[in-house]
């Protein structure tokens, strides 16, 4: 008899442990999608922040600046008789 439950207990240990296998293998599945998710957000992410390092380097332009100051605000640089220098 004692062989008997011996054999129960073991192949209910192996159902046990199987279940856990399983149940391990698709909780590793789901967070490795999780992970291709997240590392696909992170490159995406990283491209948008370069554009908008581009774009900045792009507006930040001493020409650009410079074309607009004259164009649009009527800025130029002063005449050498428009300058005057204060000293203490």
């Amino acid at each position: 008899m004692s062989a008997r439950i011996l054999l129960a207990v073991l192949v209910l240990a192996n159902v046990v442990s199987a279940i856990g296998v399983v149940f391990a293998r698709h909780e590793h599945r789901q967070l490795f999608i999780r992970l291709t998710a997240l590392e696909k957000a992170r490159d995406e992410l990283n491209i948008e922040f370069g554009r908008l390092q581009l774009e900045q380097a792009t507006w930040a332009e001493s020409n650009r600046i410079d074309q607009i100051a004259r164009e649009r605000l009527g800025m130029k640089f002063p005449e050498a008789g428009d300058i005057v220098v204060v000293r203490p």
